[in-house]
């Protein structure tokens, strides 16, 4: 057991967090950039099913090799976040398009205390529209962006990209629920939610070299961030989700019913019935999406205060020791 004085006296643990799918042709680069910069971090290769050799050349360069058998980068980063201990963690993928030398950069602000999260920022100095030449890449990743601003508030400069370091209170409570390239997404739409400090750090990006070749599928998994993005949004404000599905619901009965009011008051007769109890049936149905999300909205308020209560005691850790 350790106690707050020799807690504060040991030197920060850090992880570095590597989800890998088949990228032989990088993996070796990747380990031994991090392992020259941040030679006393432990370095974790979590395979994913590769059938090229990953996991044995991770190893051969002194990474410490899981396997996670569910397919998906989300699996993998659920999995992650639950086994490794350590005060610090950095998050890279392994296709070596993100620099080793930022990751300093990215810790500075969490071991300063001035963040809880920080994201390495692919966009603002130009380095991504001049490397990555994937088509809608870019658009996808400003759509994101964008959604985020409008429904929480918040402006991420890059809110997809794979470079990220937290705090382990920050790990320990992130309820992953994506498997797939969601994950980051995810993560961005949790941190600005639970109003974790979060801060943009620059980087120069780098595109795959020459045979490395993307898993990402950017309209099969670009609807499923759009998917996540409506879910996470239900899930986090459901009154403001379910409101707007009433908004919409009144408007669609408004247009329907105006003709038959204009018809009785004109006459004193409704002779469509059925586009009147259609009107009805329409406005019915946005009293109850409103009654849903307030009753949602409670429900998600119960959650976040038992989450906050969770948080109290992630922060407990350093105080008693442990991990792995």
């Amino acid at each position: 057991m350790e106690n707050a004085a020799a807690s504060a006296a040991r030197d920060p643990r850090v992880a570095v967090l590597i989800p890998c799918y088949n990228e032989a042709l990088t993996i070796a680069k990747v380990v031994d950039d991090f392992r020259r910069v941040l030679p006393d971090a432990a370095i974790y290769v979590y395979d994913n099913n590769s059938s090229d050799g990953t996991a044995a050349i991770a190893a051969e360069h002194g990474a410490i090799v899981r396997t996670e058998p569910r397919q998906g980068k989300g699996n993998v980063v659920r999995q992650m976040f639950r086994e490794i201990e350590a005060d610090y963690y950095i998050m890279v993928d392994g296709d070596d398009t993100y620099p080793a030398e930022a990751a300093p950069d990215l810790l500075a602000p969490l071991m300063d205390g001035r963040a809880d999260m920080t994201v390495g920022d692919r966009l603002s100095n130009g380095s991504y529209g001049e490397e990555n030449d994937r088509a809608f890449h870019g658009f996808g990743n400003d759509l994101v962006r964008w959604l985020i601003k409008v429904i929480y508030g918040y402006s991420f400069d890059d809110v997809m990209t794979g470079y990220r370091a937290f705090n382990r209170v920050f790990v320990k409570t992130m309820p992953v629920m994506s498997t797939g390239f969601q994950i980051e997404t995810e993560i961005s739409i949790h941190a600005v939610d639970r109003r974790w400090r979060v801060v943009d750090v620059p980087i120069d990006y780098r595109d795959r070299p020459e045979g490395s070749e993307s898993k990402l599928s950017t309209f099969n998994d670009g609807a499923k961030v759009l998917m996540a993005i409506t879910s996470l949004f239900k899930d986090y404000r459901p009154l403001a989700f379910f409101g707007w599905v009433a908004l919409i619901l009144v408007v669609l009965g408004v247009i329907v019913g105006i003709p038959i009011i204009a018809e009785f008051v004109r006459t004193g007769l409704v002779p469509r019935l059925p586009t009147a109890l259609l009107a009805v049936s329409i406005v019915i149905l946005a009293g109850l999406s409103l009654t849903i999300g307030l009753v949602l909205d409670t429900v998600a308020k119960s959650h976040r205060k038992q989450w906050e209560i969770d948080v109290y005691r992630a922060y407990e850790w350093p105080l008693h020791g442990g991990g792995r």
